[in-house]
Parts: C-alpha cells; structure tokens; sequence
C-alpha cells in the first residue's frame, strides 16, 4: 500500500483553472457549481492600489491537506470518515448524516456540502476513479500546464514527490495545529 501526498510548485500557478475544471470533470461535479474539491487561493501583495507590483499576486492551490491527524475524523459522530489503505482520508457515504461536524472542524475548509449526494464532500486524491484503474497520477496534476503539482507515495524515495520534497525546501499550511498535512508548498 501506498501513503499518498501532493507538494506544489505554488509560484509557477497561473491561476488558469484547468485543474479545478479537470477535477470535476473526473468526479461528475457540475462545472459551474460553486461546490469543489480544489480551488486556487488568491494571495495579493500588500500596500496601496496604484503602488502594488502585481507580479507578486500569489494563486496558492488548495484542497483537503489529508492530514495523518484529522480533525474530520476525529470530529465525526458517526464515524464516517476513515483513512483507507493509501493513507487518503475518506467517506463512508451511507454513514454521512450530515451533522457538518466535520465541516466545522477542517481548518483549511476543504469539506463542503454534496447536494446531489447528501453528503459532506473532498478531495480523495482520485481515489475512486484515476488510483483505481491503476493510474498513478491525479486529474488536476496531469492536466496543469505549468505543472504545479507533484503527486505520489511518500513512503517511497523513489517517487518523484518524494524526491522533490527531499531536494526542495517546503512548508505546511498551518502545522502548527498539528495536524500533520501530507500537502507540501515548496519555496
């Protein structure tokens, strides 16, 4: 089995949404819904209007951080939410009741409401469609064109991931609540 990460080049987004797009292609979520499981933070650079250098405007990816301490697991009444063989934080959708506890207790606001399904809904990494027919790569990582993101097996040296993350400095958002993400920014 595998224990799967993500780790983003950040300052090579474009903010050009093919990963958001892909994403929902390969769930069946609608396009124009506001509901996602990735989206790009917009991070503007700081001052007054007329003196911003907009080539410092930051687009940060962002999606669930699968946290190896998962405030969503831990939070859920009905013990729904699990970590499964690969290490991805998951769902069992008939056990959702839709308390929202989980919702309230993500740091990052990576769940959101699944009307179509009546569940709590993530990023899974593509666990059920891409990691399942044997591909080792996510839709938002294979359709990025300025391949922001590098995906795979953190237990593995020799997946590019780890590779990166062992060449590359990198940081975790918010780590200090101890959460443990397993979604790296590099610098």
């Amino acid at each position: 089995m595998a224990n799967y990460g993500m780790a983003f080049d950040y300052k090579l987004c474009i903010n050009c949404k093919a990963c958001e797009v892909a994403c929902k292609e390969e769930n069946g979520i609608d396009l124009g819904a506001n509901n996602h499981r990735l989206w790009i933070d917009i991070k503007e650079p700081d001052g007054d209007f007329w003196d911003l250098d907009l080539s410092q405007t930051r687009y940060m990816p962002m999606q669930c951080q699968h946290c190896e301490e998962a405030p969503c697991i831990k939070a859920c009444p009905n013990d729904a939410i699990y970590r499964d063989e690969n290490g991805i934080v998951r769902l069992y959708d008939a056990k959702c009741d839709l308390s929202l506890d989980c919702i309230k207790a993500c740091p990052y606001d990576a769940r959101y409401i699944d009307t179509r399904k009546k569940i709590t809904d993530k990023c899974l990494f593509c666990a059920d469609t891409r990691l399942a027919r044997g591909e080792i790569t996510t839709a938002c990582q294979i359709t990025c064109p300025t391949k922001v993101r590098f995906f795979g097996d953190l237990d593995n040296p020799n997946s590019e991931i780890s590779k990166v993350l062992k060449s590359r400095e990198h940081f975790s958002l918010k780590s200090n609540l101890g959460t443990k993400p397993k979604l790296f920014y590099l610098k």
